[in-house]
């Protein structure tokens, strides 16, 4: 198929479907019928949408962590425990590398060899080859809405199961399970790929079922300027809403300075619904997530509570929808089931100490605010141009000519030529915009901030400060700062 800004039709999914169902045995297993019928008699307890739904009306922000193991009987007792013990309101099924890569013959393996071991052997979920009947044990035997959380440039028949199997939530999209993740995969490729991940959804949509989808914030989650991860993330929940979808929850990565994170995830959620209604989806209901800290952590334990309770307060102050939570063993590695729950409590915590509680529209909020429209405004406006007014062509086109740029991403279809740093209150700048199209008077004020901060530290502006930045969370601090500082 060619790739094109608009709906698939029905002959044009099913056409493909037929060859998506046949990449693995499993996928047999796949009835649309059947599986409507199925979430149709789901309790609302169970649906991610309608408790996101219901956290948004409230005012609440809901608390999930990332959890997966390899076998169906472990996955089940690990899901539980977060749910009782650690008190998560939402839970996950991240997926194992290999269901990423689409290598479902080396997660067999891992599968039995983790039975002859006794534990996980993969580092998550292998939902394709548990298959529908498989993934359904797990959705009947936990208490709470289950989301898909993977990683993948190819998600169709990874979706097309555990979306079967009664999973109410699936993460990603063509550009932040590419560009992020990949380093030779083309990004016409992987926006054909979740164009038909995004039209199953939205065919379940037309049947009565609504399943939430989430583009992945946080991208690389080292230094991304939000106005970077805001254009990517309205990009996604307008190619995904063109196809059907009506529950979107738009993510951001935690930055580290309160005031930016506040402004960054309130601008990207108006931001977003002002685009849905610009393009006539005037009917989809807007969520946010706040990703807590995803670069480098403190490998002491107190100290990486520090960072988990920091970014639980800027969630709640921001008034997120949901947090994605971090461990307390973030630095070390794939953490204990108990960790995790930790993880989850010290959130909970926070938030329960902050309801109600929202950080004002300060003039210093508001301002940041209108600079990350406006940049996201000038991205969005050359994307469309670069398309003729096509937004998945303009997108191809805009990384192509680098007008859309991740920072530190493997992929060789990303330009790389933007490069971020802190200022001087810890807000990430662009220290070299590369060839974002952004105005004289946007780079201007980026180039004073970082003069500001280099000033303060008696350096010159330089990719220096980047590197500093990129390891000072884990050091103890924010800013990568000079040792004389």
């Amino acid at each position: 198929m060619e790739l094109k800004f608009r709906k698939w039709t029905d002959e044009e999914f099913f056409k493909i479907r037929e060859e998506v169902l046949k990449q693995w045995p499993t996928g047999a297993e796949v009835d649309l019928e059947e599986a409507v019928k199925y979430h149709k008699a789901l309790p609302d307890h169970k649906n991610f949408s309608k408790k996101l739904i219901k956290a948004k009306e409230n005012g609440v922000t809901l608390a999930q962590p990332r959890a997966g193991v390899a076998l169906i009987e472990q996955h089940i007792e690990l899901l539980n425990f977060l749910d009782k013990e650690g008190g998560a309101d939402l839970l996950p099924s991240t997926i194992d590398s290999y269901t990423r890569q689409n290598k479902y013959e080396n997660c067999e393996k891992g599968i039995e060899e983790s039975k002859k071991a006794g534990r996980s052997l993969l580092n998550g979920f292998p939902g394709v080859n548990h298959g529908v009947k498989g993934c359904r044990e797990v959705v009947e035997a936990v208490n709470l809405p289950l989301q898909l959380r993977h990683g993948t440039p190819d998600a169709r028949l990874l979706t097309e199961i555990m979306i079967a199997a009664g999973f109410t939530s699936n993460e990603g999209g063509g550009i932040s399970y590419n560009i992020p993740y990949a380093k030779s995969v083309s990004l016409e490729r992987t926006l054909l790929d979740w164009q038909y991940v995004d039209r199953l959804i939205g065919w379940y949509e037309e049947h009565g079922v609504s399943i939430n989808r989430e583009p992945f914030g946080p991208l690389t989650g080292t230094l991304v300027p939000p106005s970077i991860s805001n254009a990517i993330q309205i990009i996604e929940a307008l190619l995904a809403a063109e196809q059907g979808v009506r529950n979107i929850t738009v993510g951001y990565g935690q930055c580290g300075n309160l005031i930016q994170d506040v402004a960054a995830i309130r601008a990207l959620e108006e931001q977003t619904i002002e685009y849905c209604n610009q393009f006539g989806y005037k009917d989809v209901f807007i969520t946010t997530v706040f990703h807590q800290w995803m670069g480098g952590f403190p490998e002491d334990e107190a100290k990486a509570f520090g960072v988990i309770s920091n970014g639980a307060s800027a969630a709640a102050l921001s008034g997120a929808t949901k947090v994605i939570v971090k461990t307390p063993h973030e630095a070390i590695g794939v953490p204990t089931k108990e960790a995790n729950a930790m993880g989850i409590r010290a959130t909970k915590m926070v938030l329960n100490l902050l309801k109600g509680q929202k950080l004002p529209d300060s003039k210093e909020v508001l301002f940041e605010k209108e600079m990350i429209k406006k940049e996201v405004k000038e991205i969005l406006d050359k994307v469309l141009e670069l398309g003729n007014g096509d937004l998945a062509i303009g997108t191809v086109k805009g990384f192509e000519q680098g007008v859309l740029d991740i920072p530190f991403a493997p992929s060789k279809y990303n330009a790389g030529k933007m490069m971020p740093a802190r200022d001087n209150q810890g807000m990430i700048r662009y220290l070299s915009v590369g060839n974002l199209p952004l105005s004289d008077e946007i780079k201007e004020f980026h180039k004073n901030k970082l003069q500001e901060r280099a000033d303060f530290e008696g350096r010159p502006i330089s990719f220096q400060m980047t590197v500093d930045d990129i390891f000072a969370v884990g050091k103890g601090n924010l800013i990568g700062r000079p040792e004389n500082k």
